[in-house]
């Protein structure tokens, strides 16, 4: 384990330290006193000793690094003084922007701030000292999966993919009307975590907004692990779909809700294709699912093919719309020139970033699908103006931009430039990210 202090007059202190095949492991340990801090924070079981090698050991694979809060002056009754009052967590993984082009993205997760240390400034000190390291390390942007939608904005982020939450119907008058295909086979856990990674990587490679996935996943997926420890999941199945020449090209991991809720449920804990054919496979196979009314999946694409291949698309009842994946441009000239466009046109950009990092002028000139970048002075004509948090948003195609306009977060100088920029930085499908981190 490698450790930095970061020193400071003010309380708490702050330190951040990465896992290896060297750290402690006990359960008096560092590392085992910042896991009980974030399950505080998240109001989930105390840490069972027995874990922690398994979950360092997936802590080591991500290469995260983990941020603390530790309180200097407790008071005389106060709870283990090494479990820090805040924490925070970093990793890098690959964003798909489009056209087989991937982008490292800084990654931030496990943010919590005890409610007895709130109002101290702990997460601005935490993400802002993060930023600008990530910044200075190279990284274009960073993103983050929130568990609260108030709380990132102000630091530059913007939500850029959403996902439907969907019950399905799958009673009698349940039917997928495409051509079957291929075959389904119900696999066993071990096999699961390859296949599962196997299939994702190939949905990672062809779906734009995309983020790569951590070692924990497929363990989850496979039922090998739990959602909330690293053992067995002895209520999960997993079934794969092979192609007519046996390559594995989806699989659906899901739990029964149990026989005392009706109408009678099957849970989709994680559902993956690398094609639409093989992603209705799927739903005909959890259709066939006997004793079954009912099917809950709540990472469903916004363009979700299903109701347009069911015999009845009344079957199919959209729940909710949830964001995903938020977006913060550190690098607007690295990002912008990095992400994939199906267009080509010009526009001038203003920037307003609080944090400074992607503030400015930017001239972003595509030419057969290639941009180029070019930071201008400020006294450049303003096409588009926008904070780096709209930036976010518009960043993988998610939202147009005229839509960001009438919403007041975008300021256009004319309707000819809202028309082009409309076009550039549209994408033909909407972005879709269902790996949360």
């Amino acid at each position: 384990m490698s450790t930095h202090t970061q020193t400071d007059t003010a309380v708490p202190r702050i330190e951040t330290f990465s896992v290896d095949a060297d750290t402690d492991t006990s359960a008096d340990g560092a590392l085992a006193a910042w896991f009980e801090g974030v399950s505080f924070g998240f109001h989930e079981a105390r840490l069972e000793a027995g874990d922690l090698p398994k979950l360092a050991e997936a802590y080591a694979a991500d290469g995260r690094i983990l941020w603390g809060a530790y309180d200097e002056k407790p008071g005389p009754n106060a709870w283990n003084p090494r479990i820090p009052v805040a924490t925070y967590g970093t990793m890098v993984n690959s964003l798909n922007v489009g056209g087989g082009k991937f982008l490292d993205a800084h990654l931030i997760t496990a943010v919590t701030v005890r409610a007895t240390h709130r109002r101290r400034g702990l997460l601005r000190r935490m993400i802002t000292e993060d930023l600008q390291g990530a910044a200075d390390r190279g990284h274009a942007l960073a993103a983050l999966t929130a568990s609260e939608a108030t709380i990132y904005g102000r630091f530059g982020f913007g939500t850029a993919t959403h996902t439907a939450s969907v019950e399905v119907d799958v009673r009698e008058r349940y039917a997928v009307t495409s051509p079957p295909y291929g075959r389904m086979e119900v696999v066993d856990a071990d096999a699961a975590v390859h296949l599962t990674q196997e299939i994702f990587a190939g949905f990672h490679a062809r779906t734009l907004g995309s983020i790569g996935r951590q070692y924990a996943y497929a363990r989850r997926s496979s039922g090998l692990w739990g959602e909330e420890r690293p053992q067995p999941d002895k209520a999960l199945r997993t079934a794969v779909h092979y192609d007519a020449d046996g390559r594995p090209d989806a699989f659906v991991s899901y739990s029964f809700a149990g026989w005392d809720k009706t109408p009678y449920t099957m849970r989709v804990k994680d559902l993956v294709a690398v094609s639409e054919a093989a992603y209705l496979e799927l739903w005909r196979y959890l259709g066939s699912l006997d004793l079954i009314e009912r099917v809950t999946f709540t990472m469903a694409s916004v363009s979700d093919p299903l109701p347009w291949a069911l015999a009845d698309r009344r079957c199919r009842e959209l729940k909710s719309d949830e964001d995903v994946l938020w977006l913060r441009i550190l690098d607007p000239v690295a990002a912008l020139e990095a992400r994939a466009y199906e267009h080509d046109g010009s526009v001038v950009l203003h920037v307003q970033d609080p944090l400074g990092h992607a503030h400015g002028a930017f001239l972003l000139e595509v030419k057969g699908g290639k941009a180029d970048v070019t930071r201008l002075g400020a006294e450049a004509a303003v096409g588009l103006d926008m904070d780096v948090a709209a930036l976010g948003s518009l960043y993988l195609g998610g939202v147009t931009v005229s839509t960001l306009a009438s919403a007041g977060r975008i300021r256009a100088n004319s309707a000819d430039v809202l028309e082009s920029a409309d076009r550039l930085f549209a994408h033909s499908r909407q972005p879709y990210c269902i790996t949360h981190f």
